[in-house]
């Protein structure tokens, strides 16, 4: 699919200290304090739709390349074709209304453009799920803007259930800020597992950022206090806020994060920065229901779908930006910290519909 420059206000934060008027991908290195940053950024954002397209590996064999595989000896006319075509992105989690809405445009512009080519049938389903994930024309681009990157430190509050992956999608968004030169601090707002806060201090080890943490069933106001000011502190220019995540007590829960976002707005204007909430791509359409109820409560920005490369649906990808309006900001790819993509509309449709590379040995 053809894909227009992005705008480089992801990188808009950092002081122009290489006069130079490069840019790959929309990204100038003049933006970047040293040739081996940019080097990094640059490799990173080259491989994105690699580690994209094997991230989707199972969904596109589970529907992708099912939904191709449905135009095989088919005829554009038969009835039967349109509604298998329904049924494989209603089991994909898509969600009835939009799987039903997606085959009917699809088939209306079929009949209105005269295509008669299986082919061009399916860049027709790529362009409308295109459409549905960036309804608004929003992007992980869009999610980074100058007056949030020039607050310091930007704060990123992480919500989401127990079970999502939050520890380990934090960690994977603290080595993205670092890989881009920024200080990372992380704080242990999961006050009610002992085990959250451990496995975030074993991280904060690993990445060698500073982790703010009080004892098991402490206050998480406290900490949210407690971490902002060690985060002003310290310089740190991201602070990363983790959660608790427990739905089976959804009135506390919500009220506790309610209590948080507070602590984090009478410390600075605009704080937090970022709600940013975590799904396991693996839950399907109960993603969508998560995610109604922290935009419900708190607010949310944008969500980081974790676990993608672990299932054979991926269609709660669509139904979240297309009933909710969150864009996805980052896409879980793996298990290392390294494991992480910024998510692209075109880049994923795509992948879902094409062909793997192959990797070299």
């Amino acid at each position: 699919m053809t894909k227009s420059a992005p705008s480089p206000r992801l990188v808009s934060g950092f002081p122009p200290l290489i006069p130079c008027s490069l840019q790959v991908g929309g990204l100038p290195q003049s933006n970047y304090p040293d040739k081996e940053r940019f080097a990094h950024v640059v490799f990173n954002f080259l491989r994105r739709k690699d580690k994209t397209t094997h991230a989707l590996a199972r969904t596109r064999k589970g529907w992708g390349g099912g939904l191709a595989a449905l135009f095989q000896g088919a005829t554009l006319s038969d009835d039967r074709l349109w509604e298998d075509l329904e049924d494989a992105l209603i089991s994909a989690d898509v969600g009835v209304d939009t799987s039903l809405g997606v085959v009917n445009t699809v088939r209306q512009r079929v009949r209105e453009e005269g295509v008669d080519d299986p082919d061009e049938v399916i860049e027709l389903f790529k362009e409308e799920l295109a459409f549905l994930l960036d309804p608004e024309d929003k992007s992980f681009w869009d999610w980074y803007d100058q007056e949030n990157l020039a607050a310091k430190p930007f704060v990123l509050m992480i919500v989401g259930v127990n079970g999502a992956g939050k520890t380990t999608s934090i960690a994977k968004m603290a080595a993205h800020y670092q890989r881009m030169g920024k200080s990372v601090l992380i704080g242990a707002g999961d006050t009610f597992r002992a085990a959250a806060i451990d496995q975030l201090k074993v991280w904060g080890d690993r990445l060698q950022a500073d982790v703010v943490a009080h004892q098991p069933g402490s206050d998480p106001g406290a900490v949210a206090f407690d971490a902002y000011e060690a985060a002003t502190a310290r310089g740190a220019d991201v602070l990363l806020f983790d959660t608790a995540g427990r739905l089976h007590t959804k009135a506390p829960l919500m009220d506790e994060l309610r209590k948080v976002r507070r602590v984090f707005e009478s410390r600075a204007p605009g704080a937090p920065q970022q709600t940013l909430l975590v799904l396991d791509a693996t839950t399907g359409h109960n993603g969508v229901e998560q995610a109604r109820l922290f935009q419900e409560a708190v607010g949310v920005d944008g969500v980081f779908l974790a676990k993608l490369d672990g299932t054979a649906k991926g269609g709660v990808t669509v139904a979240i930006a297309q009933q909710l309006h969150l864009p996805v900001v980052f896409i879980g790819t793996g298990e290392g910290t390294d494991d992480l993509a910024l998510f692209d509309t075109d880049d994923f449709v795509d992948a879902l519909f094409g062909d793997e590379p192959q990797r070299a040995d």
